[in-house]
């Protein structure tokens, strides 16, 4: 029942559409609740006092935080449409790249904004090495999962995020030049209802990108 799953996100984060996507793959009804970050509800302060973020997943008023230890829990939870692989070394390998894409994609794509002349360069080429990698192990398959949308995908949802900042960007990484399989991946999403569901609207999520540009240059 709906009210026994409560999703606390933001529209803007690829974190909690990684999590709505979950859901929506698994059909599992549940009550979404906007956040506004700069003003955080005490609900959520009361689930997530740790990390005091979204996505937070409330099931039978149970707290779950950080999306790819949610997207486990729903996997877990509810068996049909299983996201991660059965066998264990694919699985261990599935959240392996999902780790891979937190911990050293984002990390460094972040710093591209932050920085400028050689060290911006030197930046851009580390992040071109982590989307090589990427790139080369989507090669030959449907999606990340295989034949069809998985864990790995879910997790990899912040191409689109990175897709449509860039569009606003002058510098621009993420090329299908550079980047076919990528991209075809990108192609075969879209196609997806759950995952069209799930994708921002494009000029909003432009206006917000630049008014974080904006209010960061005032600092």
């Amino acid at each position: 029942m709906a009210e026994e799953v409560k999703l606390f996100g933001m529209w803007a984060s690829p974190f909690s559409r990684r999590v709505e996507l979950a859901l929506k793959l698994k059909g599992i009804p549940y009550e979404y609740i906007e956040e506004d970050l700069s003003n955080k509800s005490s609900l959520l302060l009361q689930y997530n006092p740790v990390h005091k973020k979204v996505p937070l997943l409330v099931h039978k008023g149970k707290p779950v935080a950080e999306s790819l230890v949610i997207l486990e829990y729903i996997d877990e939870t509810w068996k049909n449409n299983p996201l991660l692989p059965e066998d264990p070394y694919d699985r261990a390998m599935a959240r392996f790249w999902a780790k891979f894409i937190d911990e050293k994609l984002l990390p460094t794509s972040a710093r591209i904004g932050q920085s400028t002349g050689k060290e911006q360069e030197q930046v851009i080429e580390e992040v071109h090495h982590h989307l090589k990698t990427l790139e080369n192990l989507l090669k030959g398959k449907e999606f990340f999962a295989g034949h069809s949308i998985g864990y790995m995908d879910i997790a990899a949802n912040i191409f689109f995020w990175f897709y449509v900042n860039e569009e606003i960007s002058e510098t621009k990484v993420l090329t299908a030049q550079k980047y076919p399989t990528i991209y075809e991946w990108i192609k075969k999403l879209k196609n997806i209802d759950a995952v069209k569901e799930c994708l921002v609207e494009k000029e909003k999520f432009h206006r917000f990108i630049i008014s974080l540009r904006e209010a960061s240059k005032s600092k």
